[in-house]
């Protein structure tokens, strides 16, 4: 998931597990005529594991300085941090990173005045306030989800694994791959303090471990990706009364391409919502997929190599020219051009990032 929107954005900051040997947060220069990546600088293990990121913008909009970055530290005492992008190519932590009260924070987001973390560990998601200056409160709020699944290796108990705000504001949308479901929270007319509160949990396939989601541009649809089953449910979306419907699921692979276990990982969506890209771990790939206009059906229409292995996360560029796999196992950051007409990402480059886990642009 990238962070910004516009055209310009010329840096992109790369998670990594350091772990597994990487170097923490990787910023890395972007030419937006040719996707290039160089890397400028890491962070180092200033913070443990900081698998996911997500960016705010500076008063100048998209491009320019004063941001902050935002990870996740993905440990079993799970935490998060703020990083000050006044100097673009050196993020400055600001402060320790924050505990969040759940352990093994894998995804967050920035809703309600809040940053709020999916906690795969324990099955929970926490809401840190965000102060003026873009720091962190030190006090997270908890919500406990809880049930499980049919696939006992995984779905002994809840594993919530993202954290999504729907376009309307209104609501946030945990999905949780041991509840086989996605709990909705209110962050507006019940939640006074700007606190998601518990509003809704909507079904999904028994077994089919949920794992992200993405919204349609048309903002009436929403797509779940499904690790344990290798799918992506199309679901539709009423902001109006908080209501997930899933309606069909689509194989991100085709049936007989590999006889080992996939798990796909992310989902992407082009700016227009005639495709959509989906990284495929196990098979190595890139799903390409056609969307009907409505955004209510979906064809999967290829595979093509990810440039490396297990890719845990796709990015696409703001410009939508350039999407990017951050290849965990292989360590390196795959660029690839997009086909305007058809949808197909031709691979481009790649440069080494160590334990790469997610890539967001500024």
């Amino acid at each position: 998931m990238s962070g910004v929107n516009g055209q310009s954005a010329d840096r992109a900051y790369i998670g990594s597990f350091t772990s597994a040997g990487g170097r923490g947060v990787t910023t890395a220069s972007l030419d937006t005529g040719t996707g290039e990546l160089a890397v400028l600088h890491h962070t180092g293990t200033l913070v443990p594991d900081p698998s996911y990121l997500v960016l705010t913008e500076g008063p100048g909009g998209p491009g320019a300085p004063g941001g902050r970055l935002y990870a996740v530290s993905e440990r079993d005492i799970g935490g998060a941090a703020a990083f000050s992008l006044a100097d673009r190519d050196r993020p400055e932590l600001l402060g320790e990173p924050t505990p969040v009260r759940g352990g093994g924070p894998t995804h967050l987001t920035i809703a309600a005045g809040h940053l709020i973390t999916a906690n795969y560990g324990t099955g929970s998601i926490s809401a840190l306030p965000v102060r003026a200056d873009g720091t962190l409160g030190s006090r997270a709020s908890v919500h406990q989800h809880t049930g499980s699944g049919p696939e006992t290796q995984r779905q002994e108990g809840p594993h919530a694994h993202a954290v999504v705000p729907d376009p309307s504001g209104r609501w946030l949308l945990s999905v949780d791959l041991g509840t086989d479901s996605v709990w909705i929270y209110d962050l507006r007319d019940a939640c006074p303090e700007g606190e998601p509160l518990p509003y809704a949990e909507a079904a999904m396939r028994p077994g089919s471990g949920p794992r992200h989601l993405v919204f349609h541009p048309d903002a009436g649809h929403a797509y779940v990706v499904d690790e344990l089953d290798s799918s992506v449910t199309v679901c539709s979306w009423d902001a109006g009364t908080g209501t997930l419907e899933a309606l069909h699921a689509t194989a991100t692979v085709p049936g007989s391409a590999s006889p080992e276990r996939n798990y796909p990982s992310e989902l992407v969506i082009s700016h227009d919502g005639r495709f959509a890209w989906a990284a495929n771990r196990g098979h190595d790939s890139i799903s390409v997929f056609d969307l009907a206009a409505s955004g209510g059906s979906m064809e999967l229409t290829g595979t093509v190599p990810c440039g490396g292995h297990w890719p845990r996360d796709l990015a696409l560029h703001p410009s939508g020219r350039w999407l990017y796999a951050a290849n965990e196992r292989s360590g390196d950051v795959t660029w690839f051009r997009i086909d305007q007409t058809t949808g197909t990402p031709h691979r481009s480059g790649s440069i080494a990032v160590p334990a790469a886990s997610c890539v967001v642009f500024g």
